[in-house]
């Protein structure tokens, strides 16, 4: 009989790997012999197989053989099983179609993603111009505007927020070197350059040589720290900006190279010009005493004011506590009387200037800062993009055609995966169509 010959395996299953096989889209491995989608469902299927196997050994019965067909016998249980089938692969069949439109849809976004080929110049320009739009509005969110929706789990990308970490690290550091240690060889340094500085004049006016000349040390004091503070700053601002840079031309190779360098060669530019500014700040200070601040004034009477507590005590042998200095020695002072009051006006002038010379050097460094990165985004970037695309060979957009092998590799699989998964879906629907035909016949029978 016909019916004689139903089995679980089915030969169609063996050209489209298997219902798993297929979102799983594992070629290496070996084909199924038998449809997954059936391999669950043996222990139902099996005893009416044996059922089949019984009756076809009765229906070689001289007796038993003359019963009606459409009663009893195998057409009757081929049909069982054929139904039991169905119910199983009806079942299955939602969840075996919701994975394979899940990794279409993943392959499909991934597809989108890729690079458009370009066959041709204009195609390269235009994305060239596209890339550098997106490069641009990048850097001016993390840069300019602390924008950080794009590195909302890369601290390190949040750029104003740790480059006024930086600053704030800055200026403590120089609030607590020891050149701002007011305490630290108290009056001594004012006395050696009074000493040095007298002149034929009046006794009671301090000599300017000698606060330009302690300004001067204390000034070369610090430079070493500003100095590095520019390497560290630029530093911190060339990784953002390569990091920015390679996010958008992660899928060109042939941009790689030519942008990296251009953001290197960039900020080696900046840092340069950053360079010369502070070390011109740093000789204008050295250079000059001068301020508009009222501050300075108000600091240097409210230090005054303890002059005459200090000079009752420079006769005794023990610390003197002065407000805005804490504990200070007076042995110096003891052994120049005679320069003791000079030193003392010329150690407050100093201390109120100086806290002016700070916040005015950190100050001028925030916003040279601030100055340097919006000419470098607005400006200068492209520029030292396209010359660098343009001079490393002269046929900078050609190259751009190419298609790097990764990516190549990439499109043919991405490609040859999504027709092998729509092709998947037409066939489990064409079987589906086929289950519920069958059922329907089924029912009006």
């Amino acid at each position: 009989m016909e019916f004689a010959t139903v089995t679980t395996r089915n030969p169609r299953y063996h050209d489209y790997d298997g219902s798993c096989k297929i979102v799983n889209l594992d070629d290496s491995n070996e084909l199924p012999r038998v449809a997954p989608i059936f391999s669950s469902y043996n222990d139902r299927i099996r005893p009416v197989l044996d059922a089949i196997d019984k009756l076809r050994s009765l229906a070689k019965h001289s007796e038993l053989s003359k019963i009606d067909k459409s009663i009893v016998g195998i057409p009757v249980l081929a049909q069982k099983l054929m139904q039991i089938q169905a119910k199983s692969i009806a079942r299955n069949f939602p969840g075996i179609v919701e994975k394979i439109n899940d990794k279409l849809n993943q392959n499909l976004a991934e597809f989108k993603k890729l690079p458009k080929a370009m066959a041709s110049v204009a195609e390269a320009i235009t994305a060239f111009m596209r890339i550098i739009g997106l490069v641009k509005e990048s850097t001016r969110k993390v840069l300019l505007r602390g924008e950080y929706d794009e590195y909302p789990d890369e601290k390190n990308m949040h750029c104003k927020a740790r480059l006024v970490e930086m600053l704030n690290g800055f200026s403590d550091e120089l609030h607590n070197c020891p050149q701002s240690d007011q305490a630290r060889n108290f009056l001594m340094d004012e006395i050696k350059h009074l000493e040095e500085a007298k002149e034929i004049s009046l006794p009671n006016f301090l000599p300017r040589t000698a606060f330009l000349s302690i300004l001067k040390e204390k000034v070369n004091g610090i430079s070493r720290i500003s100095i590095d503070f520019v390497e560290k700053l630029w530093a911190y601002i060339e990784e953002v900006l390569i990091t920015v840079l390679m996010s958008h031309v992660e899928d060109y190779h042939q941009l790689q190279l030519s942008t990296r360098r251009a953001g290197v060669n960039l900020i080696e530019k900046t840092k340069e010009k950053s360079m010369t500014w502070v070390l011109e700040v740093l000789e204008m200070e050295k250079l000059t005493d001068y301020t508009c601040n009222p501050e300075y004034e108000s600091e240097w009477e409210r230090l005054m004011a303890q002059k005459d507590s200090f000079m009752s005590y420079v006769n005794r042998y023990y610390p003197i506590n002065i407000e805005g200095f804490g504990s200070v020695d007076s042995a110096y002072a003891r052994q120049f009387p005679h320069l003791s009051h000079q030193a003392y006006d010329l150690s407050m002038r100093m201390a109120a200037y100086w806290k002016i010379v700070l916040r005015r050097l950190v100050d001028s460094m925030a916003l040279h800062l601030q100055l340097r990165v919006h000419e470098l985004v607005n400006q200068e970037l492209e520029k030292e993009i396209v010359s660098e695309l343009m001079t490393s060979s002269g046929n900078g957009f050609e190259r751009l055609m190419e298609e790097s092998p990764s990516v190549a590799t990439k499109r043919v699989k991405l490609a040859g995966s999504i027709n092998k998964l729509k092709e998947c879906k037409e066939i489990l629907a064409t079987i589906m169509d086929r289950i519920t035909t069958s059922s329907s016949r089924d029912r009006q029978y």
